[in-house]
């Protein structure tokens, strides 16, 4: 089943030369694939942000009470 849109756009892909039809084939792959890994990404980051924010409160906490030390950049 595909929507009008899709449907016209199709019909406009399908009106090109074969190979314009080709670069916007390899255009679109590129643009969903993209998509998918933004998808991917949001996904993994939104099982973590409570883990981050604990973190950051933490780190917060540590500060404030004076418990924290300058990172050595150098042993990283």
């Amino acid at each position: 089943m595909s929507s009008p849109t899709i449907s016209t756009i199709v019909k406009m892909i399908e009106s090109l030369p074969d190979g314009l039809q080709e670069r916007v084939a390899e255009h679109l792959r590129e643009f969903i694939a993209d998509l998918e890994d933004e998808a991917r990404w949001d996904s993994s980051f939104k099982g973590t942000q409570n883990s981050l924010v604990a973190a950051a409160r933490r780190a917060k906490q540590e500060i404030a009470a004076g418990q924290s030390v300058p990172m050595d950049y150098e042993q990283l």
